[in-house]
């Protein structure tokens, strides 16, 4: 071995070296903390093998039958594959499963239908809207004009009266029906209502609930809404993903959107992944785990309502629901931190007229798809909200923090989801 190559060999040892320490220890914080972030989950492991597959080698610019590069006839397996069991999922006629994330996927609706300047109605973020629905900062923002309908003042839900009151001012050419924290069923059909009587397109994000609707245990936005936009890795327990439902009379628009539109080359490894966990998803199996969320998002949600927190909505009807820590006289970003420490791991998060902003908030976000998929049931959520209540009630008392963080590896690991990497 050349002195070269002997040093390009030595290098290329500390990097794997390096990286393999990180990863054990990313894989000991995730068997050991309780995850209640909303969005997060734990993947199969047949999804995190496929992700890691030959395929991450191949090009595939295009669509099956119709690459920019040869040697595609595997892949163009893998597309038709996932497609087929997308649209069996969800009831369908058509999907694209290329988006590399769930903000391309809305990104890629919007340009299939508007130009520069077009009016799009959709949720205020406050109030638990996404920030691809029109967040200043985001390509929503800069490029199209954002009109936003909020939550009522008393109930905290969808006022949909106002929605059609705003949509009738605004006149806007498209409306978003979707959020990232609101803990209630959102109702497509009255946004359909709406959309058709000011002649807009109705688009549903249904990110976070697209698990709960593959169960058939939360309303579908598809065959209601014009295109239903989607990420794989939340609820729906799959890599890292998007993915676009919309009436076959829309792919024309839509593929042309994608690519070459915002993406070049799909990801042939990840969408091999999706096709897995959409697999998953129609085993009779999945409705049971979907049952299982809510069931758990329930209990939770009113064992810390018994507690004396208050509830944004009153409850929850998904996998989610929102703590207004204002009367506890905390704020989301002193919670979350303090949990953190003992480790139990959710996110702060602003709530409907949040006078705090984004960056300290009023409350935190509790979600139970990860603790659900790790098998834990109602016994364990009693035992977290306990954990969680005294951790906020002692978030300066190290000693008892210690021990709170004991019970919470203990937990943790008493279910398990991974053997190893």
């Amino acid at each position: 071995m050349t002195k070269e190559s002997n040093i390009n060999h030595t290098l290329s040892q500390v990097a794997d070296n390096e990286m393999a320490a990180i990863l054990k220890k990313e894989l000991q914080r995730q068997k050991s903390q309780i995850v209640l972030i909303a969005s997060e989950n734990f993947t199969s492991q047949e999804v995190i093998k496929t992700m890691g597959s030959v395929l991450t080698n191949k090009y595939a610019e295009g669509y099956p039958g119709d690459r920019y590069y040869e040697g595609c006839n595997a892949v163009d397996e893998v597309e038709d594959l996932a497609i087929k069991r997308c649209n069996l999922l969800f009831n369908s006629n058509y999907s694209n499963v290329q988006p590399h994330s769930g903000v391309q996927a809305n990104t890629s609706v919007f340009l299939s239908v508007l130009n520069c300047g077009d009016r799009i109605l959709s949720m205020n973020l406050r109030d638990g809207g996404h920030l691809s629905h029109g967040h200043k900062q985001n390509l929503t923002g800069k490029y199209f004009d954002i009109f936003t309908y909020s939550v009522d003042t008393e109930t905290e839900m969808i006022d949909y009266d106002n929605v059609k009151k705003l949509a009738k001012i605004s006149k806007p050419k498209l409306i978003i029906a979707g959020a990232s924290s609101y803990s209630r069923i959102i109702d497509y059909a009255k946004f359909r209502e709406i959309a058709d009587e000011v002649g807009a397109f109705l688009m549903a994000d249904i990110a976070h609930v697209a698990g709960l609707i593959a169960g058939g245990i939360y309303p579908t936005s598809v065959g209601i809404a014009d295109f239903t936009t989607a990420t794989t890795h939340k609820t729906l327990r799959g890599p890292r993903g998007g993915i676009i439902i919309a009436d076959k009379k829309y792919s024309g628009l839509i593929n042309k959107s994608v690519f070459p539109g915002t993406q070049g080359g799909p990801l042939m490894h990840i969408i091999a992944a999706k096709a897995v966990c959409f697999r998953e998803a129609l085993d009779p199996s999945f409705k049971l785990y979907s049952q299982k969320i809510i069931e758990n998002s329930k209990v939770l949600c009113d064992f810390m309502k018994e507690k004396g927190y208050r509830i944004v909505s009153g409850g929850t009807d998904n996998h989610l629901f929102l703590i207004d820590l204002t009367d506890k006289h905390l704020t989301g970003y002193e919670a979350s931190e303090a949990l953190a420490s003992v480790g139990i791991i959710l996110n702060k998060n602003v709530i409907p007229y949040d006078k705090l902003n984004p960056n300290i908030t009023s409350g935190i976000r509790i979600g139970t798809p990860a603790v659900t998929t790790q098998g834990m049931g109602p016994n364990q959520m009693y035992e977290i909200g306990e954990m969680i209540d005294f951790t906020l009630k002692n978030k300066d008392n190290g000693t008892a923090l210690k021990n709170v963080a004991r019970k919470v590896k203990d937990l943790a690991e008493s279910f398990p989801v991974y053997s190893g990497l």
